[in-house]
């Protein structure tokens, strides 16, 4: 997998990893489809894969170069280069947007995901009943999960360690959204604002050599909530990646039907048209979690009327469809090049 690179090259790299980045941390869209329509999911789940017993004996040893090459390293550090910088940038920007274009913004995620389940199809040559039923498998839990109540912020470290290793589901398996699982399990807010906003303020901070922080038990906290949930996050991708490593291996077709299901499935999750129900208590009022966060409940969707802001968002969905076309143009132009 290791090949000389153009900068031109590396700099899509970085640029997919700004994409895989923003998708993986807006609720119920995945990163791994960016990967799987930009035609670099199996080098990415093969470099992971190749982060094992090996790779770690020649760090111990002081190989450095032969490990950075054993592991794909170039591929690698741009890729995740790319997602550190959308978490600081491109994430941020997205949050602005939902909040004031939500509508608009989740229309364009729609259209993507659509665009998404036509360029996965449209090669799947291998349609049988096993596949079929996997298929329905993939779409029944994704719809599932779409349709699930979120659960109470829990900030136990072993609990964010666990979501950690839960989270980065949407890097692997294209679909399944590790950002909404998140929020089912309550922490989508804890760890993926606050705590990003508590690493953002304290690198401010250190740059400006104001050291107060150390003094504030509310910040540190919130960096030992992060800490965990990045060693989480590692852990879970490189247990992750040698699974699906070896399924995409010896189950291809079974396994892209089953992610294709997860795609199809995750619909329900960036349905446009929603509205956002909090849990009340018994007067009436809304109920605050203990960091002061509304409690969803669920989300309320609906078909929309005929209005110019129903066919403003149905642009927008095109909008979606024809980026992920861009991007699978891209991908095929990529892998030719790349022979």
């Amino acid at each position: 997998m290791q090949s000389t690179r153009t900068f031109k090259d590396r700099l899509f790299l970085v640029i997919k990893g700004l994409g895989m980045g923003a998708a993986n941390k807006v609720p119920g869209v995945s990163g791994g489809v960016v990967a799987f329509v930009a035609g670099f999911y199996e080098e990415f789940i093969y470099s992971l894969q190749k982060v094992n017993g090996k790779a770690f004996k020649l760090l111990i040893n002081g190989r450095f170069k032969s490990c950075f090459r054993y592991i794909n390293g170039r591929f690698l550090s741009l890729l995740f280069l790319g997602m550190i910088i959308s978490y600081f940038s491109i994430s941020k920007l997205l949050d602005y947007f939902i909040i004031n274009y939500e509508l608009f913004v989740w229309s364009v995620f729609f259209g993507m995901i659509l665009g998404s389940i036509y360029y996965i199809n449209k090669d799947f040559k291998s349609w049988n009943t096993k596949t079929i039923l996997a298929l329905i498998a993939g779409v029944t839990i994704g719809l599932s999960i779409s349709f699930m109540s979120p659960a109470k912020e829990n900030d136990n470290l072993w609990f964010v360690f666990f979501c950690g290793i839960i989270s980065v589901s949407g890097m692997t398996l294209p679909g399944l959204s590790g950002s909404f699982i998140l929020i089912l399990l309550g922490n989508y807010v804890l760890l993926l604002v606050d705590s990003v906003n508590a690493l953002y303020d304290t690198i401010l901070d250190i740059f400006t050599r104001d050291f107060s922080f150390l003094n504030n038990p509310e910040r540190i906290r919130m960096l030992k909530v992060l800490a965990v949930f990045t060693l989480g996050s590692v852990a879970g991708l490189v247990t992750f990646s040698h699974v699906l490593n070896y399924v995409l291996k010896q189950y291809k077709n079974m396994t892209s039907s089953v992610l294709m299901g997860f795609i199809i499935g995750s619909l329900g999750v960036v349905w446009p048209w929603k509205k956002t129900i909090y849990q009340t208590q018994k007067n009436g009022a809304i109920l605050y979690d203990s960091t002061g966060k509304k409690v969803i409940e669920y989300y309320q969707r609906f078909i929309p009327d005929i209005s110019q802001e129903t066919l403003i968002a149905i642009g927008f969905s095109v909008i979606g469809i024809l980026i992920v076309l861009a991007l699978e143009w891209y991908g095929q132009k990529t892998r030719k090049i790349n022979g």
